[in-house]
């Protein structure tokens, strides 16, 4: 598994476990660097996913409401919904990754660690954002002040 692939994984376990408990992001990437022995590369990248979805997840949450409507986000997988906003981060806000890399990565992750359905939602969804927003990316001026004032910091 390559670095970014494990920073992603990484990642989604961390935001996943903040969905559904109350701990810090910071303590929790530093106890699953620790026990994954991330490279400082990987940790990095990891630090930079997990800190643009906190920061954005009021924007991204918005963007998955509006092309997922028959799967209300309450109701959806915490798995789900946790690589959706990964790979919308990614899409719309990481100038660094491909599009096309995002939403491999996010169906793989979908395959990996989501329900049999998880890889087509995750696919279909992604594909309508990208249609919609074509290949262009937002920039991070775009972002609301309600997303920048709920970040948890790292």
């Amino acid at each position: 598994m390559g670095l970014r692939r494990k920073a992603r994984v990484t990642a989604l376990q961390i935001l996943y476990e903040l969905d559904c408990t109350e701990h810090g992001a910071k303590e929790t990437l530093a106890r699953l660097a620790t026990e994954k022995a991330l490279p400082q590369e990987a940790l990095s990248f990891s630090e930079e996913l997990i800190q643009g979805v906190l920061q954005n997840k009021f924007k991204l949450d918005d963007i998955i409401k509006r092309f997922a409507p028959a799967f209300p986000i309450e109701q959806m997988s915490v798995i789900d919904r946790n690589i959706l906003r990964l790979a919308i981060f990614e899409i719309l806000f990481d100038n660094n990754t491909p599009i096309k890399v995002a939403i491999n990565e996010a169906v793989e992750l979908a395959k990996a660690f989501g329900s049999d359905s998880s890889p087509r939602l995750i696919n279909g969804v992604l594909g309508s954002i990208v249609t919609e927003y074509g290949a262009k990316k937002l920039k991070s001026e775009n972002l609301t002040d309600r997303s920048r004032h709920y970040c948890l910091p790292l």
